[in-house]
């Protein structure tokens, strides 16, 4: 069965930078390197929504309006693993962060909570 298990939040004051991971174990016909990989976070008292995906192959991008500029996913095809570069951060940033299979948060783990707070 297929693993994703998200790592990196904390607290950051706004304008600060946080790096997440998500490390991602193969099995189920699931090959790492072959999908499609997202973020997505939920806010307090609000839904899932999508942050960035991120294509196999070269690794195309994309991001939603509101973080474009400011946050980078990556990914290391040799580790397994999902990353998502925040910086600039906002106080609107502060959500608990998951990596998925979909931009609907399909297979997603537990996820990893950031708050952006003076």
């Amino acid at each position: 069965q297929v693993q994703l298990v998200e790592s990196g939040g904390g607290l950051v004051q706004p304008g600060g930078s946080l790096r997440l991971s998500c490390a991602a174990s193969e099995g189920s016909g699931f090959t790492f390197s072959r999908n499609w990989m997202y973020w997505v976070r939920q806010a307090p008292g609000k839904g899932l929504e999508w942050v960035s995906t991120i294509r196999p192959g070269v690794g195309g991008t994309d991001y939603r309006d509101s973080v474009q500029g400011r946050f980078t996913i990556s990914r290391d095809n040799a580790k397994n693993t999902l990353y998502l570069q925040m910086n600039s951060l906002k106080p609107e940033d502060t959500a608990l962060y998951y990596c998925a299979r979909d931009p609907f948060g399909a297979g997603r783990g537990q996820g990893t909570q950031v708050t952006v707070s003076s």
